[in-house]
């Protein structure tokens, strides 16, 4: 029976099991690119055996989705002290991880995760969490805030699009014209 990677205890060995898998992951991944890692090089980094992997993920493709949705888990989004600034400074972060060789291989992860799409809908709704903290938050400081489905559509989407699907790097401005189209519109 698989174990849900993402509902584990909230203590003990299936949190530390959790976390040196996803440290062996990354460690390896930065070391020696994707295409080197196996389910046995990760197993033998982070000290378990190869089926404490299996029997948790399933395969290497779901562990690796995993890892990249771990990376988009909400966490003191910027505050900048206006929903405009925090908007533009939490996409060019985005561009800036999500762009980079490692970013494009975390992101393609989370996406072929597997044929029920939990890893990739795991990610969005953890990119939706992270937008709406800097919305509400805005709000409480009584600010004209955007539509969150505005802020998916014409600023994280493109993002993500051109990560995926246009090679090489992205405008250095690229994040702050989105933003600033999507407060443009809103004027």
């Amino acid at each position: 029976m698989r174990v849900n990677p993402q509902d584990p205890r909230p203590h003990g060995r299936a949190v530390r099991v959790q976390q040196a898998v996803h440290a062996a992951v990354r460690s390896l991944q930065a070391e020696h690119g994707r295409q080197s890692l196996t389910v046995p090089k990760i197993a033998a980094l982070a000290g378990v055996a190869p089926s404490t992997i299996y029997r948790r993920w399933g395969d290497l493709n779901q562990l690796l989705a995993d890892v990249a949705v771990a990376r988009m888990r909400p966490q003191g989004p910027p505050d900048t002290g206006t929903v405009r600034g925090d908007l533009t400074a939490w996409a060019e972060e985005y561009l800036e991880e999500s762009a980079s060789p490692t970013g494009r291989e975390f992101l393609r992860d989370m996406v072929a995760g597997g044929a029920d799409c939990s890893s990739a809908l795991r990610g969005g709704e953890y990119a939706r969490a992270r937008i709406g903290i800097m919305l509400e938050r805005a709000r409480h400081r009584g600010e004209d805030v955007p539509d969150l489905e505005d802020v998916i559509d014409l600023v994280l989407a493109p993002i993500v699009y051109r990560i995926l699907f246009e090679p090489g790097k992205l405008p250095p401005d690229a994040a702050r014209r989105l933003t600033d189209r999507l407060f443009e519109r809103d004027a």
